[in-house]
């Protein structure tokens, strides 16, 4: 049970990270102001727990508008740390591993 919400936590962080990407860049032209900041709440709500906008407060705080590139880089990692965490929880699946 316990790899069960491993795995089901992974997969929920990636999609929430692939999901704020979305909305960001997919989603800007084609939603409603009011609209774009309700997708946003829902990503929101899903990734409280991780926090990779550091250069987002950046950004927003300073103005100096190259430090947007430097986000998609984080966002990156996290997929990839998220699609680690759920190749583990799989991997753990398959042996008789208990966790700590």
């Amino acid at each position: 049970m316990d790899r069960t919400f491993l795995l089901v936590g992974a997969l929920a962080g990636f999609v929430g990270v692939a999901l704020g990407a979305f909305g960001a860049h997919g989603l800007r032209t084609r939603l409603s102001t009011e609209m774009l900041a309700v997708f946003e709440t829902g990503v929101r709500y899903q990734m409280y727990h991780a926090l990779f906008s550091g250069s987002l407060y950046a950004l927003a705080l300073s103005g100096v508008t190259i430090l947007g590139a430097v986000t998609p880089i984080g966002g990156l990692a996290f997929l990839g740390g998220w699609a680690c965490l759920a190749i583990a929880a799989l991997a753990l699946a398959g042996t008789s591993i208990r966790p700590l």
